[in-house]
């Protein structure tokens, strides 16, 4: 397997993460956003949206993230990132959705750059905006956290809810980390989210989410 990454991108940092937690060998290959290089035509002949990640596996191209760690998960199935009950697959996904749809979009490197390009926002207004939906969407996702944990005690789940959901770390997890990692650079509040930040720490025990981190990343060292 090839993967094509860049060490500060959030949705390829979810996918190594996916990809160590299975414990699955892949080549690296750099794609430095901000020189343009997704802008290529060579990449985008790969990836016509000109983002990262993609992943060459079985002569196939895969984009997308949540496409690409969902394939993982079916294609080597141990250890799981989504729960084998349908509903609680569902719970699953909802949380990584919760960032990858609702924060992650907002906040992403070519949003930001239009914010202070094309509408000549100040770096102080930029920051603004990434400050305001991160840390308003990390107090919707620690909510949904104590509600999930709250669901699953009235069904009866005594597994300890370690990580996103339960004991192990799941698709959710493999999106909060990249999330945290970012707002933590970008002087984001994290007070206050005892429940998710502990899932984060948890995930930082764990020597998969050490390797996959940014400054493990072959663009990400000196």
């Amino acid at each position: 397997m090839k993967l094509y990454s860049y060490f500060r991108s959030s949705a390829a940092f979810r996918v190594r993460i996916a990809l160590a937690l299975k414990g699955l060998p892949y080549e690296y290959a750099a794609v430095h956003l901000v020189r343009g290089e997704q802008l290529q035509p060579e990449y985008r002949g790969l990836h016509p949206d000109g983002l990262v990640p993609a992943l060459e596996t079985a002569g196939e191209v895969l984009t997308q993230s949540m496409a690409i760690m969902e394939y993982l998960d079916d294609m080597h199935p141990e250890p799981r990132l989504l729960p084998v009950d349908a509903l609680e697959r569902a719970k699953v996904r909802a949380l990584a959705q919760s960032i990858a749809c609702e924060i992650h979009p907002l906040n992403n490197l070519r949003v930001l750059k239009y914010l202070k390009g094309a509408m000549k926002l100040e770096e102080a207004a930029k920051d603004q905006w990434y400050h305001h939906w991160t840390r308003s969407g990390l107090e919707a996702f620690e909510q949904q956290l104590v509600v999930l944990d709250t669901w699953q005690q009235l069904r009866g789940l005594s597994t300890p809810q370690t990580f996103c959901f339960g004991a192990s770390p799941t698709l959710a997890d493999c999106c909060l980390v990249p999330l945290i990692f970012n707002a933590k650079r970008f002087g984001v509040s994290l007070d206050n989210l005892p429940r998710t930040m502990a899932a984060f720490d948890a995930c930082m025990a764990l020597p998969s989410f050490q390797s996959a981190s940014p400054q493990a990343c072959p663009d990400g060292q000196g």
